[in-house]
């Protein structure tokens, strides 16, 4: 009971931690609000009148493909933050006191749940504005963060593990740019039966995928089918990986 009181005591400082950077780093708060927000108007009023869904208003269409990438552009802070961490020497000097290590890279995750939570109602508010219109219930919002929360989850935790196989900051910048791509290769802004058939066939069964169709299902009240599941394996698989990975990378990063 002690140990798991530290472990929660320290991670709470650092998540306090992660928390302030938050409210003072500027560019944070350009990735997490107006960029996400700039794209999504951007499809809306740019592209939206240009693409078929199939009967669907695209600005109820392209939301949820909108928020997936929101968690993926967040997810380059986390990189950044961890491989500062290391290159800056703050985590010698956190070695020094007598705290939890694991309290390190769980206040880096924390914090990235707080963008997110922060970017999704900003996005979820200008939509409305804009005119999205979901048709869901109590059940079906819970259901849809819900799997929104395990896609954050996972992909902070890789995140997580590119800062720290990052030779530094600058270079934790770069890898923390592969994860903002993945999710164009999905179902985000187009059908995927309007693609070639070899893309049609690689977005239909990449991970992003079942998460953008299950929470776009869930908001506007349509069929869910097995996206729902299919995400919640992909990615609570993922995060079931990626933190003993993380864990075994920062405890040897932390040696050097």
């Amino acid at each position: 009971m002690s140990t798991l009181y530290w472990n929660a005591n320290n991670s709470a400082v650092l998540i306090g931690r992660s928390v302030r950077h938050i409210l003072r780093s500027p560019d944070q708060a350009m990735t997490a609000i107006f960029l996400p927000v700039a794209i999504m108007l951007m499809f809306r009023y740019v592209f939206g009148g240009a693409i078929n869904t199939g009967g669907t208003a695209y600005i109820d269409y392209v939301l949820a493909g909108i928020i997936a990438i929101s968690v993926t552009f967040n997810s380059t802070s986390t990189t950044v933050g961890v491989a500062d961490d290391l290159e800056r020497g703050v985590v010698e000097r956190f070695r020094s006191m007598p705290m939890s290590s694991v309290a390190v890279l769980t206040g880096h995750i924390a914090g990235a749940i707080v963008r997110n939570a922060l970017s999704l109602a900003i996005m979820i508010g200008v939509g409305l504005l804009i005119g999205f219109s979901p048709t869901a219930g109590v059940g079906g919002w819970l259901a849809a963060l819900g799997i929104l929360l395990v896609f954050t989850v996972a992909i902070s935790w890789i995140a997580a593990i590119l800062g720290l196989v990052a030779g530094g900051t600058e270079s934790g910048a770069g890898l923390g740019m592969i994860l903002v791509f993945v999710p164009y290769l999905s179902s985000a802004f187009v059908p995927p039966s309007t693609m070639p058939d070899g893309l049609r066939a690689f977005v239909e069964i990449q991970p992003v995928t079942p998460v953008v169709d299950s929470v776009r299902a869930l908001l506007l009240g349509g069929p869910v089918g097995n996206s729902a599941w299919l995400a919640l394996l992909w990615w609570g698989g993922i995060t079931l990986v990626a933190v003993p990975v993380a864990g075994a990378l920062f405890r040897r990063r932390s040696r050097r």
